[in-house]
């Protein structure tokens, strides 16, 4: 008779501290198994003529930013702003993923609010998307001139983020 109301009080002291340590966590850092890793390798039809390609040798060997977007993410159309400004500054070449996306809504998102990529691959059946480990748009990766992954960053990419957690990495690894 005590066990069958012991039972509850158990479960309860188990699941309290997982849903404690689970809310306690912020949502944006989910990790990603690349971090310090190879990237994965890729090639993609262009956006805007599929007859070429995008691939992950045009960022070969210097720093550059793999955006994952799309034109039904509203967070996408939030940092859009702020990937233009970063694209005008030059600091780093930003390459797009086009992801699970329809290719004439995105070229007409990008004729109409701006290109800040210095490509764009188009993956309309998200396997690119699914060996990166994405889980949603937007999403930004930093990589290394070696082609490592050094940043991961999910939701909507900003100027304070952007000095948070990118420039110092690439400061650091410019050394």
């Amino acid at each position: 008779m005590k066990l069958r109301f012991l039972a509850p009080v158990l479960v309860f002291a188990v699941l309290v501290p997982l849903l404690i340590f689970g809310l306690s966590r912020n949502p944006a850092e989910l990790p990603s198994p690349y971090i310090g890793k190879p990237a994965p390798v890729f090639t993609l039809p262009d956006l805007e003529d599929p007859s070429r390609t995008v691939s992950s040798d045009d960022y070969a060997g210097r720093y550059a930013l793999v955006n994952v977007w799309a034109t039904w993410c509203t967070g996408c159309r939030e940092e859009h702003g702020f990937l233009l400004t970063l694209a005008e500054r030059g600091e780093v070449p930003i390459y797009g993923l086009n992801w699970r996306d329809d290719g004439a809504a995105a070229r007409r998102w990008l004729a109409e609010l701006g290109d800040p990529y210095v490509a764009t691959g188009f993956d309309p059946d998200g396997r690119v998307g699914i060996d990166w480990g994405v889980y949603g748009a937007p999403e930004t990766f930093l990589i290394g001139p070696d082609g490592t992954v050094l940043h991961r960053h999910v939701s909507p990419l900003t100027e304070a983020v952007w000095q948070r957690d990118f420039v110092p990495l690439i400061a650091q690894e410019g050394r």
